[in-house]
């Protein structure tokens, strides 16, 4: 988050915008400490999602059918139930670890390291001077949930576009486990094996329902931007520029708080309604999927058919213990470091 799944609004003193790289060099660090403090999250989500691991997986919460060509899948008996999710993700967590050990949990870290830093650098920084740019070509101002909406949706596409290559090596390393022939050795393996037996369209797999994928990003923006602006509002109702320093200091650091349940609330709301697309990608990117899953549309319509709707919702809730805290540490860490330039600057 993800693109996942970057702020702001970001200002220093009064009129003074805040430079490109501070927003860029700000994304990429906040995007680093939030991935690499929830690998472990993001493996069990991507193996859950998987077709390949959720029959391997399959328990008590599930129950076995037949789809029609010869094969079984896995159907949940309770395909909403918060217990059948949670029951499939500890389940997840105790079988990757008592079988490949802890470090397994961070499987693919390399890969989503060498993606996140770029990828939440750009996403941020080009947000942020994206809102600036259109405010100014036309004339809504920074404020208008238009501008929040239009520069998320631009930036989103273009992190997912330069970005995909790194993200398809990432699900194929996670998607290896001790029960099957390991295939690649190392995240630089994998990229070349994808383009020697794929070619580099293989590269690119996923890439479309990564841009379905946007509009889960676009309403998070929205909505953290609208409580920005209610946080915002508030300090002007309690009269913060008549506060000494050291009181608006004090207040500075309540709204990084506050930033932090924001941006937690947001992606929590922006997660569930677009989860669905993740399982998509997660499919068109499995090694071998190629024929099976071809298209969003042919993959949306495979699962549906041999699956049940409740395939479409397999892993959200590691998903979503991943995501939320990960956007929340991901947006404080954002705000923190815009913060404490904003102190130097000023100093």
């Amino acid at each position: 988050m993800s693109l996942s799944s970057g702020p702001k609004t970001a200002t220093t003193t009064p009129g003074k915008k805040t430079p490109f790289w501070v927003t860029f060099a700000a994304g990429g660090v906040a995007g680093t400490v939030g991935a690499v403090i929830t690998c472990p999250l993001e493996v069990i989500k991507t193996r859950l999602q998987s077709s390949k691991f959720q029959l391997a997986s399959a328990g008590p919460s599930v129950s076995m059918s037949t789809n029609g060509m010869g094969g079984a899948v896995a159907k949940p008996l309770m395909p909403f139930g918060i217990i059948n999710h949670v029951y499939g993700t500890l389940t997840a967590v105790q079988k990757v670890a008592a079988e490949e050990g802890i470090s397994a949990l961070w499987k693919g870290v390399g890969a989503t390291i060498v993606g996140v830093v770029p990828a939440r650098a750009v996403y941020f920084s080009t947000y942020h001077k994206g809102k600036h740019l259109i405010a100014e070509g036309t004339g809504w101002g920074e404020a208008d949930p238009r501008v929040h909406l239009t520069a998320a949706a631009l930036a989103g596409a273009t992190v997912c576009t330069a970005t995909n290559p790194i993200w398809l090596v990432k699900t194929r390393m996670q998607l290896q486990h001790s029960g099957q022939p390991i295939k690649y050795v190392s995240s630089l393996d994998c990229l070349r094996t994808v383009i020697r037996e794929e070619g580099v369209r293989g590269l690119y797999k996923g890439l479309a329902a990564s841009y379905i994928g946007v509009a889960e990003s676009t309403l998070q923006w929205v909505i953290y931007e609208h409580l920005k602006k209610g946080i915002a509002a508030r300090n002007t109702l309690h009269h913060v520029n008549h506060m000494n320093q050291q009181e608006q200091q004090q207040h500075k650091n309540n709204n990084l708080i506050e930033y932090f349940g924001a941006a937690a609330g947001a992606k929590l709301i922006a997660a569930i309604i677009a989860y669905p697309h993740e399982v998509l990608r997660t499919r068109m990117r499995e090694m071998g999927s190629n024929i099976k899953y071809r298209t969003v549309r042919q993959t949306f319509t495979c699962i549906l058919r041999e699956e049940g709707v409740g395939a479409l919702y397999g892993g959200m809730t590691a998903h979503l213990m991943r995501v939320v805290p990960n956007s929340a540490i991901m947006f404080f860490c954002y705000e923190l470091l815009i913060h404490a330039y904003d102190r130097l600057s000023v100093n």
